[in-house]
């Protein structure tokens, strides 16, 4: 069985290293960006089954980069969870068009349920 692989985009290096042990640990591939100004390149390399899109993500944003994948044929359909620390994360998630949406701080338990969930589709 092919390894699943998530790319993960968040500007914060501590959470960049959290989700990397945790998604590693979990049997997962994972790639980590802090910028999103080349998001069609890095999943055209990467080719993950999974993003999570930071909404403050230099240097285009959270949303933009969102609406630059949706908008590409070949990537358009792979999920996206988006994360903030924004009381509005499920407005900013559904404005970048995103699968579904996590709230920093996160709880760790619910985090993976939805990784898995769309993992698993």
């Amino acid at each position: 069985m092919d390894t699943k692989r998530i790319l993960i985009f968040d500007d914060d290096k501590s959470i960049l290293d959290v989700f990397t042990i945790i998604f590693c640990e979990n049997g997962y591939c994972v790639e980590v960006s802090e910028t999103s100004h080349d998001i069609i390149e890095r999943v055209n390399k990467f080719r993950p089954h999974l993003i999570l899109m930071d909404n403050w993500i230099p240097d285009i944003g959270g949303i933009e980069a969102v609406r630059l994948l949706r908008n590409h044929d070949k990537f358009k359909d792979i999920p996206v969870i988006y994360i903030s620390a924004n009381s509005d994360i499920s407005f900013l998630a559904k404005k970048a068009q995103a699968d579904d949406y996590i709230a920093k701080p996160f709880e760790l338990e619910n985090l993976e349920r939805k990784v898995e969930k769309f993992i698993r589709c």
